[in-house]
């Protein structure tokens, strides 16, 4: 590893661990001491870092390590990591929205379907739970245009709704672009984060894929 690689990791409290920051969360304290996620690692003051998932979260709220790490006495909220998990849930959600609003996102069948057809499409998208035909002949028509397509199942239908700004969102399509990069890249490290299935089935069907978020901000 080169010599500047090293200098940009950091050392998780929990299993003592150097690692690159895109594979830790950042915490800071605020002014009454309480300790808070830093998640675009831009709050100014002394952060610690803990290995990115729920496990190793909640391993360092129990064993009183953000003490330890900040060397003086600090204050936990009870459920750090679910809060930790609740922030990078909304920060999907805005970075789909933003997707939309750069076209590189469409929901509606007639739309997901259309842009199949002009093989456009770089992951499906179904509200969580979804199942039945519709789902299944979108899924069918990916995975011959392109095997081994993403299919997420993340988002609930009251985030498809959000990110969409209309009702009844059901299925949608991630189209080629940056900012459905960055979308895929949040719902990978949510999915780490979570231990694999991103509170809703699975986040992120990818079985191939090495997942990268050297571009997203959580």
């Amino acid at each position: 590893m080169k010599s500047e690689d090293r200098a940009t990791e950091r050392t998780c409290i929990v299993t003592r661990e150097a690692l690159p920051p895109e594979a830790l969360v950042r915490f800071v304290l605020s002014p009454d001491g309480e300790v808070v996620p830093d998640l675009r690692r831009r709050l100014p003051g002394r952060g610690v870092w803990v290995t990115a998932t729920a496990e190793k979260v909640a391993l360092a709220e129990r064993k009183h390590l953000f003490a330890r790490g900040f060397g003086e006495a600090v204050r936990v909220e009870p459920g750090l990591a679910g809060r930790v998990g609740d922030l990078l849930r909304q920060g999907a959600v805005a970075a789909l929205s933003l997707a939309r609003k750069a076209g590189t996102a469409v929901s509606g069948f007639a739309k997901v379907e259309a842009a199949l057809q002009k093989g456009s499409v770089v992951a499906l998208i179904h509200a969580a739970g979804t199942d039945g035909d519709s789902a299944g002949k979108l899924d069918g028509a990916g995975r011959r245009r392109q095997p081994g397509m993403p299919v997420i199942g993340f988002y609930t239908g009251e985030e498809l709704d959000l990110a969409f700004g209309r009702p009844n969102v059901v299925h949608a399509a991630l189209l080629a672009g940056p900012a459905s990069d960055n979308v895929l890249a949040r719902l990978r490290y949510i999915a780490r984060y979570l231990g694999g299935d991103g509170g809703a089935g699975s986040p992120l069907i990818e079985p191939d894929t090495e997942p990268n978020e050297a571009s997203a901000e959580p």
